[in-house]
């Protein structure tokens, strides 16, 4: 299978879009809520609805492509359905609406991505040191749409959001068409899935997962308006959201070195103590530009080498017919669990705490893990 060419170009489109979706939505969607009316709370609990179907859609839609070996298949339809949800937003604009739009929306946009995923791995067979030379194809659109966003907001009305994301979910459906199935050929997997989750290290690894996302909570939710109530333009918003996806981007691109030589366990415990640092430092200096822009620079261990490193753990755990689910367990628990309560706590305490203490309280979600990943990890992983 190793002399079979990987799909690079095809496998690259579809992170570039999925993440230029995600790069549209995270930094702006709740500048358009706010622009729609919406206070902090409303906020805060609408956002938590996109990851919070995380916490079930992945895992039903990996047992269906368990269960069917056709996950490309299965991530076609998920796509196609997500575009058809996301149309209801021209359709009203009332809370309940807006949080049934967007439940239907995010439960199939959701769960595509921990499919293709397993997917990417299985192209790569034994080259999976190459993920991260694919995967930056995410970071680059991401970058590309946040910068240009906030370059385009400068000037024009937020209501265009909604018609940007359309347009780039269109985009992920059609890329999706192009990509070959390709299932994992070797079968030694344990009998349950359950016998690998009961291992302590894969139990300490889903529980480090769910509080760094956990931990992410006031960034990805306020951190847009928190820059903004500090007197930045859209403009700077956007910049500072690209200089923390380019960082992601370089580490992606030192990945495949950086493991060999340093142990997942290192990158861990580094990542998660910079975690803490850098939601501290945002907190508590949120008038210093330079300070701001050093704690972005930190999202390339708070988001590039946990996902890196999570996503080549799950594939190591998880062999055979599992990798569908395992990607979608992983997905679960730390993007959909995780955010989804980071999303609901950060609303509630927005306005009923100073916003500093509230990042004082994601770092020390951060340190959290940290001592579990020195506690629990210890057993050699590659």
């Amino acid at each position: 299978m190793s002399s079979v060419p990987i799909p690079y170009w095809r496998l690259s489109s579809f992170y570039f879009f999925y993440f230029a979706s995600l790069g549209a939505l995270v930094p702006y969607w709740s500048l358009y809520l706010k622009d729609l009316g919406f206070e902090a709370q409303a906020i805060g609990t609408l956002i938590a609805f996109i990851p919070a179907t995380k916490i079930f859609a992945p895992y039903i839609w990996g047992w269906l492509a368990d269960h069917t070996q056709r996950p490309i298949t299965i991530i076609r339809i998920a796509n196609l359905l997500a575009v058809v949800a996301f149309i209801g937003v021209y359709f009203g604009n009332s809370y309940w609406w807006l949080a049934m739009v967007m439940l239907m929306f995010s439960f199939f946009w959701n769960s595509s991505l921990p499919q293709f995923e397993a997917t990417t791995l299985n192209h790569l067979n034994d080259k999976i040191h190459r993920y991260s030379n694919i995967r930056l194809w995410g970071s680059l659109g991401f970058i590309f749409m946040v910068v240009g966003l906030g370059e385009f907001f400068q000037s024009q009305d937020i209501d265009w959001l909604p018609t940007v994301i359309l347009v780039l979910l269109t985009a992920i459906f059609l890329v999706s068409l192009f990509v070959p199935e390709c299932l994992q050929t070797h079968h030694d997997e344990p009998s349950s899935i359950m016998s690998v989750v009961r291992q302590p290290v894969v139990l300490a690894f889903l529980g480090v997962c769910f509080l760094m996302v956990l931990s992410h909570g006031p960034y990805y939710t306020f951190y847009s308006i928190y820059l903004e109530d500090h007197g930045y333009s859209r403009r700077f918003i956007g910049i500072f959201w690209a200089v923390g996806v380019v960082a992601e981007v370089v580490i992606f691109l030192l990945m495949h070195r950086m493991i060999p030589v340093l142990g997942v366990r290192l990158l861990l415990l580094t990542t998660f103590a910079l975690t803490a640092l850098r939601w501290l430092l945002i907190g508590f200096f949120p008038d210093n530009t330079i300070v701001l822009f050093v704690a972005q620079l930190f999202h390339a261990f708070s988001f590039g080498v946990f996902h890196a490193v999570g996503i080549l753990l799950v594939h190591q755990f998880f062999k055979g017919k599992h990798q569908g689910r395992g990607q979608a367990l992983y997905a679960s628990l730390s993007f959909g669990v995780g955010g989804a309560v980071g999303s609901m706590v950060s609303g509630l305490l927005w306005d009923r705490i100073d916003h500093s203490s509230l990042f004082a309280l994601a770092a020390v979600a951060a340190l959290i893990a940290w001592g579990i990943v020195w506690r629990f990890m210890r057993e050699e992983i590659r």
